[in-house]
């Protein structure tokens, strides 16, 4: 996204505090118009001073008054108008991380699956708050250095046209040096979000995985890599700093030159009695306000290098807020209640890289109740299967009809709401044991949560918790081991009693005396339901109704167990490798 389009993005989030705003910018020409008068006053005040021992203070004081009400009136200004610009820009703030969170929870999950998490936290956090800081300072500095501007125009026309002109004439270049400085940073700051965004993913996936790069001893490999991004942080931060703290010292030089080109002329003029063309207390005043036309020009430049900053980091949000959601339920989607739990698929077609083929012309019928075991060697699609039987992705072509009705004319939420869910990588949120277990059934009661506890064999390990259902669990199951964890989601799903049931490895982490009691559990509850069950150990799914054997995206071999043994063939093979002796 270009500048103008992020812009346009910006304003129509800041288009929702109209009132707000319209009271910063009026507050903001107070503030200016009563510091811009005071100059004329002390002006005035100099003027009372005519020379040693001469000084009339009886004509001072009422202005003097004067300059404490209006500077009083100016403070107050300054302040209500900062209470505003903070609830305009955190508001903005707010805004965006409410548009942003709720765009991930509608982006698919391809999506999701192809990014690092820590890139889009970046996103969301890091490159917000540094857009935050950019607007923040646009908003006290950018327009009342342009009001600024404008009224010490007025100001300095009013009392010298000449001398005006000859301000006039050098400022400009403050533009020309911000102008360049802009285009440099803005490659810069944009170079440095993008590799900030990296960092935090990196980090975010070394400390997800911490046992693992202990049990490898990866340290070295770690620091290498992270040396690697921190140094290109380092560049590009440096490089960023470096054109952005050019401004500064550059327009305070055009900005002497400006005050001294006033303070010659302004005296030129002033020596000049005969024509009284300046008094000395109006050259004083045209002093400051040279000084008070120019500050503002060094504080736009500034404005202007870390608006670039805020403007990259702004463009990394709306490139997230940019990308295409899961596609809306159709307007007359069915919304399933009661599910039987027939399933079929026909001609399905599937890859999650074009040109690359995965799932191709897969074809399968399920009754209703069946117990349906998948298996097959590692990528052969038996986790896609599972994706798109949850409508995780759509396929590319053909059809998934479940109970007559086309995925595609039924809601994904009254679909998912059908079926019950136990993977191998266990996934539980911060919080109590009973909120992760209530997750699919907030309804039930302490009544239901424990006697389905009790059927997954979790109820014991629960209870010698220290504050037993009610005990607080971290990120991801806190210090539970894998076999709670994966009990803990066992429970979620006995509760629930989906009409369908999707078993990828559900007991993998589970000692066997355990699992052996669990399957004794999932056979009472996959009774009358329709039920997929992934499996590597092939000992676990003898009593299957139908065993898919897959590869290479296809069904190779149907049938029962025993059938499938007598045909002597790929499932023969992959049964005899687990259990060489056993015939």
């Amino acid at each position: 996204m270009n500048n103008k389009q992020i812009l346009n993005r910006v304003f129509s989030y800041v288009g929702r505090y109209k009132i707000h705003l319209a009271f910063s910018l009026l507050l903001a020409a107070v503030s200016v118009a009563g510091t811009l008068y005071v100059p004329v006053l002390l002006g005035n005040v100099i003027d009372f001073i005519v020379d040693k021992g001469k000084v009339d203070f009886d004509g001072m004081v009422p202005i003097l008054v004067e300059v404490c009400v209006i500077v009083g009136v100016v403070a107050l200004s300054q302040w209500i108008m900062n209470v505003l610009n903070n609830k305009i820009t955190f508001g903005v703030v707010k805004d965006m991380r409410d548009k942003a969170f709720s765009k991930i929870e509608k982006l698919p999950v391809s999506y999701i699956d192809s990014h690092p998490s820590g890139e889009i936290v970046s996103r969301v956090i890091a490159d917000v708050d540094q857009f935050a800081d950019g607007l923040l300072m646009g908003f006290t500095q950018f327009f009342t250095g342009i009001i600024t501007i404008i009224g010490t125009l007025i100001f300095m026309l009013s009392i010298n046209f000449w001398i005006t002109v000859v301000v006039v004439i050098v400022t400009p270049l403050s533009f020309v040096i911000a102008s360049f400085v802009a285009k440099k940073t803005h490659k810069m700051f944009t170079l440095q979000s993008e590799t900030r965004g990296e960092q935090t993913a990196f980090i975010d996936e070394m400390i997800g995985n911490a046992k693992t790069v202990d049990a490898y001893s990866h340290y070295d490999e770690n620091l290498k890599t992270f040396d690697e991004i921190n140094a290109r942080l380092k560049e590009y931060s440096l490089k960023a700093v470096f054109f952005s703290s050019i401004t500064n010292p550059a327009t305070r030089f055009v900005n002497s030159i400006v005050y001294a080109a006033v303070a010659l002329f302004g005296a030129f003029l002033a020596v000049k009695t005969q024509q009284q063309a300046i008094t000395v207390g109006v050259l004083a005043a045209f002093l400051s306000y040279a000084s008070q036309y120019t500050k503002p020009f060094n504080e736009i430049s500034g404005v202007v290098t870390e608006l670039q900053n805020a403007f990259a980091c702004a463009g990394r949000l709306f490139e997230l807020l940019e990308e295409k959601e899961v596609p809306q339920d159709k307007e007359n989607a069915v919304e399933l209640k009661t599910v039987d739990g027939k399933l079929e698929l026909k001609n399905v077609c599937f890859s999650y890289v074009e040109n690359k083929k995965l799932i191709d012309n897969f074809n399968l019928s399920v009754k209703p109740g069946e117990r349906v075991a998948i298996v097959g060697p590692t990528g052969c699609g038996k986790t896609t299967l599972i994706n798109l039987l949850m409508r995780f992705y759509d396929v590319n072509s053909g059809n998934i009809i479940i109970d007559d009705n086309d995925y595609d004319n039924v809601t994904r939420k009254s679909l998912r709401q059908n079926f019950g869910m136990v993977l191998q990588d266990t996934w539980l949120k911060s919080g109590t044991i009973r909120d992760n277990i209530k997750m699919g059934a907030p309804n039930a009661t302490d009544d239901e949560v424990i006697e389905a506890a009790k059927k997954a064999h979790s109820h014991s390990f629960i209870k010698r918790l220290p504050e037993g259902y009610d005990t607080l669990i971290g990120e991801d199951g806190g210090s539970l081991s894998q076999g709670q964890k994966q009990l803990l989601c066992i429970t979620r799903l006995m509760l629930c009693k989906p009409p369908m049931l999707i078993l990828d490895e559900a007991t993998s982490s589970i000692d066997t005396r355990t699992e052996i009691k669990i399957q004794k559990a999932f056979a009472a509850l996959m009774q009358g339901r329709t039920t997929f069950i992934v499996a590597h150990r092939l000992a676990t799914i003898k009593e299957a109704d139908v065993i898919l054997v897959m590869n290479n995206g296809s069904i190779v071999e149907q049938g029962t167990h025993k059938e499938l043994l007598a045909l002597d063939g790929f499932y023969t093979n992959l049964y005899n490798s687990q259990f060489p002796s056993i015939k």
